[in-house]
């Protein structure tokens, strides 16, 4: 049996429309994970962050982030040693927001440790939102966990 031309090419289009329908519905059921749920009312305070990263470039050096095989640390400057040391830490991942880790500053210490069973080996953007007598600080650093 021999099929004419305007058979192949009704065949061609047929199968470019199936095709363009399996990209639509496979590109509707793709998961995409958004910075914040609440990205619109944290833009209106985002001024209270930008205060905060001028005070944080004000001192002697910034934020040091570093990991091993075992931790993450987070080392604050000389200015901030022996005072109370309050805020959050958020570890945010670009990749799943189900990797993303969250947890409370409350200490003396000049350090935070950070155990690696509580991440994932990914890139994590730091956000460290601090205060220390009063006044805000804010730093946001990267680091790339591998194992």
């Amino acid at each position: 049996m021999k099929i004419s031309w305007g058979w192949k090419v009704g065949l061609l289009y047929g199968s470019f429309v199936v095709l363009m329908l399996a990209l639509v519905f496979a590109a509707n059921h793709q998961h995409f994970d958004l910075v914040s749920k609440d990205y619109y009312d944290a833009e209106v305070g985002y001024q209270k962050v930008i205060d905060a990263g001028k005070n944080q470039s004000a001192l002697s050096k910034p934020l040091a982030v570093h990991a091993n095989e075992t931790s993450v640390f987070i080392d604050f400057p000389d200015e901030f040693k022996y005072k109370k040391l309050a805020g959050m830490v958020l570890f945010y991942s670009p990749v799943n927001s189900e990797w993303d880790y969250n947890f409370r500053i409350n200490t003396a210490d000049n350090s935070i440790t950070v155990p690696r069973t509580a991440l994932h080996n990914t890139r994590y953007t730091i956000k460290i939102n601090c205060v220390v007598d009063g006044k805000n600080y804010y730093q946001e650093s990267e680091i790339y966990l591998h194992s």
